[in-house]
């Protein structure tokens, strides 16, 4: 038996290797490092950049000839960063947009204007963005293209086509009323202007007949998702009707302009041209986000992040005096245009990730609908007000750090799969880390519907893991599931079949053994147009369950894509003599609700201190002399319990002598919080667990965590049962209970869930902390705990 008697300070250098530095930054693909504080930074410093840079009246210094284009360009960039449209730099510049755009001549300073104040999303420039549309329709050539101005000489310019793409494209999403003034000859005469002019090779150069480079490339692959996307695939095809399972329909021009853009992949410069590198990347942003790529991956299949590259290329370039960029040539040698071409690609490329489409099989349909997570998430964009992303992740070959940076992965399909062993477990521990898995059977799809079940059944199917085999299946959901109102209520004749599998605090795979997909394929604002009533109705149902369970898995808590370059599920325990070991309390009211939270917890301390804990799913019973092996044990329920006389005397004795009890109450169970003070009662006596004063060192860093004066902590408010789930996050002071012996805390307790929260997996319905706070209370918690000397 290895108890310890008393425990003083120097017991914490004999079990921790506490090292000055912090966990080592990400590695970028071809060698370098970037941590996302850097890229919100070096955003930060370009946005004061160019708000110094305006003059009184809310313009900046114009291009000669383009008058109105640079201010328009200005305010796009700081939209796109993150400049609310009420900050004073922004509203001036309006202003001056809506006193120029009367007299519209020039096709870029139109486009530009039109992306800025759709951008602002003030609904006053309604009219002002239809003219200037109609505008760009008629400035069209015969041959798709556009000009610098209207009327057009010659067969158009790319790059000013492109950009009455964008225009256009932002207009219909500002307000689909706009899409019925927008002639579907309009995308159709331009989706021919690029399709003649791509080359073989499957890149675009600036005019017929030259060689691909990388700008026009980009320029290209937006031009075509986007125009593509507004018509019909067939224009005698009857779309009255609510039907989209034919054959899987895939842009072959599309994918052969991505490989090309892989093979000559490049952030430092242009691919092919060498110049306009500001204006490439922009172009590159759009490519990736608008085709939904995470990866870029050419002939000879190596990944290519072009987020992260572009933004640490572009972090490494900024004057980090002035935060200016510089560009080369005539317009991006000035540093206000090369600034805000950057700006754009740092801001619009840094939007939060709602779900990653599962590119799950080779040679056989995946993207039934191609358009479906698109429209889902343009139509979440519009309920959340915010500017959202998705892309597409195969899980045969990314890690689970890949997956992670996804909260929601989708997969759907009729026929049937398999998934290689190794991609089934990276899936299982996608979700036990906090992971969200929404699939479903298309086109009626009983072979996909038949796999899928054996895709779960094989992910918990380990022997020995405790409550795997009989907990973690798929079931119906209950009636009164939060998912059937979550943000919308869904009336019980339009509910579809949904299972589910709960993971520990929440439902972490849902799945609809009947489409949803197809509604949401026609979910954009021209193919509903085309709809009867019946069919809308449907669409607008499945458009409801989609956006519940989105919400339902992310309790809109959503995270620049920056973000989630700090993210590592697994650190290496680089000293093993220095490990320290904690432990679960098994107790009967629910003692395994979170199992993934103290694996988490490790992670968590070995990033904050680099403290390399090692966990091994070891669980006690108080009664268990094995306690006295553990300085810190942890305990969390949602369930009335009771000890027994001999593990209340076990318990009273191991704090005695040094050890420490952390507990909370999963979800905020108010039961499990009764029957532990009744615990803590019999065991130490009445007024002993009291409220621990907010100044207390242990919400301080002095024992290496967080300063926690403020946390947020999610209030779930009752409603009546016909109307959404309303949940209030509130900043306020961390609120733990203690019971003291001498001078030192040797209970610790959260009213107020935190487990839930450290696994990630808090539904809407979970009063607690945040998952960030509540890895810092729980980091808190123990190092506290460590450095406290004995009795």
């Amino acid at each position: 038996m290895s108890m310890f008697p008393q425990r003083p300070a120097t017991w914490v250098l004999a079990s921790l290797m506490l090292a000055s530095a912090l966990v080592a930054p990400v590695h970028a693909q071809d060698g370098g490092a970037l941590e996302g504080k850097q890229v919100e930074k070096s955003i930060e410093l370009g946005i004061q950049y160019l708000q110094r840079q305006q003059d009184a009246r809310g313009e900046w210094v114009e291009w000669a000839g383009f008058e109105g284009g640079t201010i328009a360009l200005c305010t796009l960039s700081l939209l796109s960063a993150g400049v609310p449209a009420n900050d004073p730099s922004v509203t001036k510049a309006l202003e001056s947009i809506r006193r120029r755009a009367k007299d519209p001549k020039r096709v870029y300073v139109v486009s530009l204007e039109v992306m800025a104040l759709c951008a602002a999303r003030n609904r006053k420039d309604m009219e002002q963005i239809k003219s200037h549309a109609l505008w760009l329709q008629n400035a069209q050539s015969g041959s798709g293209g556009w000009g610098y101005s209207s009327p057009p000489s010659g067969p158009g310019d790319p790059s000013n086509s492109q950009f009455a793409l964008l225009a256009l494209h932002e207009a219909e999403r500002f307000d689909p009323r706009i899409a019925s003034r927008i002639n579907e000859s309009t995308w159709r005469k331009a989706l021919k202007y690029w399709e003649d002019s791509q080359n073989p090779s499957g890149s675009w150069g600036y005019k017929q007949g030259d060689g691909g480079s990388g700008s026009m490339t980009c320029a290209g692959i937006s031009s075509v998702v986007i125009a593509s996307g507004k018509i019909s695939a067939d224009p005698a095809a009857d779309e009255t009707q609510f039907n989209c399972c034919g054959n899987e329909t895939r842009n072959a021009r599309v994918d052969r302009a991505l490989v090309w853009l892989g093979d000559n992949y490049s952030v430092t410069v242009n691919p092919g041209q060498g110049g306009f590198l500001s204006y490439y990347l922009y172009g590159l942003e759009r490519a990736g986000r608008l085709t939904a790529q995470r990866f870029l991956v050419g002939k000879t299949g190596k990944p290519h992040d072009w987020y992260r590259d572009g933004a640490m290329f572009l972090v490494s370039k900024q004057d980090q005096i002035s935060g200016n960029w510089k560009g080369l040539g005539d317009t991006e040698a000035h540093p206000n245009i090369a600034t805000s071409l950057a700006l754009l690609f740092m801001g619009k490329g840094r939007r939060p990730v709602l779900m990653s489409k599962l590119k799950y099989a080779a040679g056989m349909p995946w993207n039934q609908h191609p358009e479906d997570v698109a429209n889902l998430t343009a139509y979440i964009e519009g309920k959340w007000d915010r500017e959202l992303a998705w892309q597409i992740v195969d899980p045969r070959t990314a890690s689970v750090d890949d997956l992670l940076q996804s909260p929601i992965l989708y997969m759907n399909g009729r026929d049937a799969f398999t998934l290689p062993p190794e991609a089934v477990k990276r899936l299982k521990g996608y979700i036990e880390q906090g992971g969200f898995i929404f699939a479903e059977a298309c086109c009626d799809g009983k072979e996909f519907d038949q796999s899928f079940r054996k895709l779960v059944d094989a992910m918990f199917a380990e022997a020995g893991a405790p409550g795997e085999a009989g907990e973690r299946r798929l079931l119906p959901l209950a009636p009164d599931h939060a998912v059937w109102r979550t943000e919308e209520v869904v009336p019980e004749n339009h509910r579809t079949d949904l299972w589910g599998v709960n993971i520990s605090c929440r439902t972490s795979i849902i799945y609809s053994a009947k489409d949803l997909s197809c509604g949401w394929h026609h979910a954009s604002p021209r193919r509903m147009q085309k709809l009867n009533a019946g069919a809308r109705i449907e669409v607008d149902a499945s458009l409801a369950i989609g956006h519940n369970v989105v919400a339902y898995a992310t309790n809109r808590e959503l995270k620049y894509k920056y973000q989630n370059f700090d993210i590592k599920s697994e650190e290496p325990n680089k000293y093993p003599r220095g490990e320290l070991n904690l432990a679960l309390v098994r107790h009967s009211g629910g003692s395994d609700a979170a199992p993934e939270a103290l694996p988490n917890l490790r992670r968590a301390l070995a990033k904050v201190k680099n403290v390399y804990v090692n966990f091994n799913k070891k669980d006690v019973g108080l009664a268990e002399e094995a306690i006295f092996d553990f300085p810190v044990l942890f305990m969390h329920g949602r369930h009335n319990f009771t000890l027994s006389e001999s593990e209340r005397k076990q318990l009273l004795k191991y704090t005695e002598r040094g050890g420490v009890l952390v507990c909370d109450s999963v979800c905020g169970s108010e039961s499990f919080a009764r029957a532990f003070r009744r615990e803590m009662e019999a065991i130490f006596g009445e007024g002993k667990l009291e409220k621990i004063p907010v100044d207390h060192p242990l919400f301080t860093d002095k024992y290496g965590g967080s300063n926690l004066k403020t946390v947020t902590r999610r209030e779930p408010i009752r409603v009546a049962p016909d109307k959404p789930l309303e949940t209030m996050p509130r900043q306020v002071e961390p609120q733990l209970l203690g019971v003291k012996l001498g001078d030192r805390y040797v209970v610790i307790f959260s009213e107020f869930d935190i487990s839930c929260a450290m696994e990630n997996h808090s539904s809407p319905e979970c009063r607690g902390y945040v998952h960030e706070d509540a890895l810092k209370l729980g980091v808190n918690a123990v190092l506290y705990s460590l450095y406290q000397p004995g009795p």
